[in-house]
């Protein structure tokens, strides 16, 4: 695959996509620079992040604001995690018109209540009946403005405590609805509910999955499943947690900054990350443009005014 490829030809492709967690501009790049071909716009990492729970404490706005500054800066699609849809059929109308207009190449809403809780966390994960999650499917396609932004149906049956049964009759209700592709999640440690649902799954979409809890299981053993895209959802934003805590505290157990100076990125590294190079550039080309433009200015001026 390429890093140009659209969300809708990675899901496609006869190769499983890779795609990582984001929770700012700066972490997207660094999944691009990585070679992932998608961007997650995790809301985990989005809210941690902002030091909240994954409740939908977070408006859609706060997160968008998020995700859109990942989709202007980097070349690979965003695909924005957009929880239960932050509401009704007309809270999925606006969203769908909102992230589309931002550049986000596709939204992955979830078939739990409003608000939602983090799926890894005891607590109320209850669904929606499937009825009224087809509204919001078929809300969301009916009010995209292009064929190439990508809803994708979450189908979280067995982190509510259901059955196969009951994720492949959500699962062919979604695809009726038009969803463009599944999210079959699951919190066991072991791939036996994935598995399952893959092979047993018999429709004409792409199916996405989130390797978190089990996490032994490798991308081609995925693929082999038939699986089209694995998502790494939040394990950039763990590494920074601990690297941060390990540099903070060495430099106060050791007393300088040296001691940590050989393990974390150089400064020009943030400075490439930033664009410093391109800034610079940009600004001393339209300073000359300005003493250009004022001495032009000052020689036809009339004389003596």
């Amino acid at each position: 695959m390429t890093d140009r490829m659209s969300l809708r030809d990675v899901l496609a492709s006869a190769r499983i996509g890779s795609a990582a967690g984001a929770h700012n501009a700066l972490t997207a790049r660094l999944v691009e620079q990585a070679g992932f071909d998608v961007v997650w716009a995790s809301g985990l990492e989005i809210s941690a992040s902002m030091a909240v729970p994954d409740a939908n404490i977070l408006t859609m706005s706060d997160v968008l604001a998020v995700a859109a500054s990942m989709a202007s800066k980097v070349g690979i699609p965003v695909l924005a995690d957009c929880d239960s849809g932050f509401g009704g059929t007309a809270n999925v109308v606006a969203m769908v018109r909102a992230y589309e207009a931002a550049g986000i190449q596709g939204v992955c809403i979830e078939d739990k209540t409003f608000p939602k809780l983090n799926s890894f966390v005891a607590g109320n994960q209850s669904l929606v009946p499937i009825e009224d999650f087809c509204g919001k499917l078929a809300a969301a396609r009916a009010n995209r403005i292009s064929d190439g932004f990508v809803v994708i149906a979450r189908i979280e049956a067995f982190i509510a405590g259901y059955d196969l049964r009951e994720a492949l009759a959500r699962a062919r209700a979604y695809e009726a609805a038009g969803a463009d592709a599944l999210l079959i999640h699951s919190k066991r440690t072991d791939a036996t509910e994935i598995a399952a649902f893959l092979e047993a799954y018999d429709g004409g979409v792409p199916v996405v999955v989130v390797p978190t809890t089990y996490k032994e299981t490798t991308r081609a053993e995925l693929q082999r499943m038939g699986a089209s895209l694995a998502i790494y959802a939040n394990q950039g934003l763990r590494s920074a947690i601990s690297s941060t805590r390990t540099t903070l505290r060495t430099i106060l157990e050791r007393g300088s900054a040296a001691s940590v100076d050989c393990a974390i990125a150089p400064l020009q590294d943030v400075f490439d990350l930033q664009d410093m190079a391109d800034h610079v550039r940009r600004e001393a080309s339209y300073e000359e443009i300005g003493r250009g433009i004022a001495l032009a200015a000052e020689t036809r001026s009339p004389q003596g005014s």
